[in-house]
């Protein structure tokens, strides 16, 4: 758990300065640097998604995690439990909620390949060194998205907490799950919502991305239970 604590840490510490330096940055500027990170997200979001390989696993996975997401309405449920949190933590309204902040920085942060591996590389063997990279990753992208996502940014860490905290503790038993192309198509399902993300920051969409979420989980299972069915299939 090592690994996982030293990337809390470094989301926490990275979204701290990132707020320090939001406080002398005029709003124009502050708004210019959101869309820029905007652009950045979709152009992160349209790599990973190029990892699945098939469209078919991609497809099923975000309409099952749309439908769990939406009867859940864990957007809603978000966005209330981030206004509460900003109005204990933060003076007046931010042109971002808090919400924003959190999903978009918990994605960013814990969808890939490096989330992944590296947490099972640390539960299985005890090597922290993919998460150690991961950690001075994750904290150079926290001062920037913080300076204009605000204070959500520093909320993801509790994510990645968890997140990874749980792969590392689980990692005997998920990583018959989690091979490499159920961890490709989980990346893929994942870099789909954060191109979704991505369009909401620049403006073009206003697309319920929490909603989506369910996906990440679904994509790995359907990819496990791709071969199985098409085995079945086979034999009849």
């Amino acid at each position: 758990m090592v690994g996982v604590i030293v990337n809390t840490v470094a989301v926490i510490a990275g979204s701290l300065i990132g707020l320090l330096f939001k406080k002398g940055i005029p709003q124009k500027l502050t708004d210019a640097v959101m869309i820029g990170i905007g652009l950045c997200t979709l152009y992160i979001g349209i790599s990973g998604a190029l990892e699945g390989k098939n469209a078919l696993i991609l497809i099923g996975s975000i309409a099952i995690g749309a439908i769990v997401g939406t009867a859940l309405d864990l957007d809603g449920l978000l966005n209330k439990l981030g206004d509460a949190v900003g109005r204990k933590t933060t003076k007046g309204g931010g042109t971002v909620s808090v919400a924003t902040g959190f999903v978009t920085a918990s994605l960013l942060f814990c969808v890939g390949a490096m989330t992944i591996v590296g947490s099972l590389d640390a539960g299985l063997t005890g090597n922290n060194r993919l998460l150690f990279t991961k950690s001075l990753l994750d904290f150079i992208s926290s001062i920037v998205l913080s300076v204009s996502l605000g204070v959500g940014v520093m909320f993801s860490a509790a994510f990645v907490f968890v997140f990874q905290g749980l792969l590392v503790l689980a990692a005997q038993w998920l990583q018959p799950v989690l091979t490499p192309s159920a961890i490709a198509e989980l990346t893929c399902a994942g870099s789909v919502i954060i191109i979704g993300l991505g369009l909401n920051l620049i403006g073009v969409t206003k697309i319920k991305v929490a909603n989506y979420l369910p996906a990440i989980v679904v994509a790995p299972l359907l990819s496990w239970l791709a071969p199985v069915v098409s085995g079945l299939i086979g034999r009849i």
